[in-house]
């Protein structure tokens, strides 16, 4: 038994950035929109982490990287939950069609 290689880790990594791009470009709830974004961003993550540990063990770029990605990706749900909570109590839904009548 040889473990889980570069592969295994690059399928699942695969699996979840297209679940994650199938969830924003079908669902109409920004919540879920803003869980596949995560979902992407995981995916990459998860490549980051991958390659660092099976290509480049003795750097850590790699990681670097993914702690950068999670405090991006911290900060991008905070500034989108605070939008889609100010858009339910302007229209009392959070329905990407229903925030295409807002005005700026």
């Amino acid at each position: 038994m040889t473990g889980i290689g570069l592969s295994h880790i690059l399928v699942v990594s695969i699996a979840l950035f297209f679940i994650g791009v199938y969830g924003f470009l079908t669902r109409r709830n920004m919540i879920m929109m803003l869980m596949s974004i995560e979902l992407i961003l995981n995916s990459v993550n998860l490549n980051f982490i991958a390659f660092n540990k099976y290509l480049w063990s003795n750097k850590m770029d790699g990681l670097f990287f993914t702690i950068f990605i999670i405090a991006i990706a911290a900060a991008e749900a905070a500034v989108a939950i605070a939008i889609i909570i100010n858009l339910y109590r302007s229209h009392k839904s959070i329905d990407v069609e229903d925030a295409s009548d807002l005005k700026f």
